[in-house]
């Protein structure tokens, strides 16, 4: 039991860990955000180009986020494990127990650890709380500012005229940003739908009747 209690308390700490990195990344995220839009936005003259710079960067942090989710997931699911299968219990006054035919889930991850959930199912889960928010304000802005500056167009040409990055037409950069967000969209639904009708190992055991999550 001792060692149990110093095993839960480990996986709670390394969860923590991992929670917090979560956040630094999203804290990138919308401070890169913010200070483009305050560059682009600083003047009528400015150009928007900072908009989709920081787009670029907010997938990069999206895919190290997602990538950072897995591995909590990891820590998370092992100290859940362990809070259902034996704080629960004892709570309840029946005396910790880890049942054989089901605790092998707990000493398979130790023997073999894995991830939790697929890079995939990450990357939905990040867009779902936070990025998909981030990149619809960056569209958004981008709309508006190529819109409005340096004077409101009058006309769908000029607005795309000013969506001109270098060598690339403006109408050639708005299709990719908006099919770059309806992709985003679509893994979001898509990974959402998914969770719903997981019914993996990690699934099972979580929402069992033994112990319901």
């Amino acid at each position: 039991m001792g060692a149990l209690a110093h095993l839960y308390r480990a996986e709670v700490y390394r969860s923590t860990i991992w929670r917090q990195r979560l956040d630094m990344t999203t804290n990138w995220a919308v401070v890169s955000t913010g200070i483009a839009l305050s560059v682009s936005f600083a003047t009528a003259t400015a150009s928007p180009l900072p908009i989709p710079l920081v787009g670029m960067l907010t997938i990069m942090f999206l895919f190290l986020e997602a990538r950072r989710y897995r591995y909590f997931m990891t820590w998370k699911f092992r100290a859940r494990l362990l809070e259902l299968a034996l704080m629960v219990p004892i709570l309840r006054g029946k005396g910790g127990d880890i049942a054989l035919d089901r605790g092998t889930a707990l000493s398979d991850d130790y023997v073999t650890p894995d991830f939790h959930i697929s890079a995939w199912q990450a990357i939905g889960h990040r867009l779902r709380r936070n990025y998909l928010w981030i990149f619809m304000i960056q569209y958004a802005a981008y709309i508006a500012k190529i819109w409005i500056h340096p004077i409101e167009a009058v006309t769908i040409d000029q607005m795309l005229q000013r969506a001109h990055i270098g060598p690339v037409p403006g109408l050639l950069v708005l299709a990719a940003g908006t099919a770059l967000l309806v992709a985003f969209v679509v893994i979001t639904i898509w990974t959402y739908r998914e969770k719903k009708r997981d019914t993996s190992r990690m699934s099972d055991y979580l929402k069992g009747e033994d112990f319901p999550a």
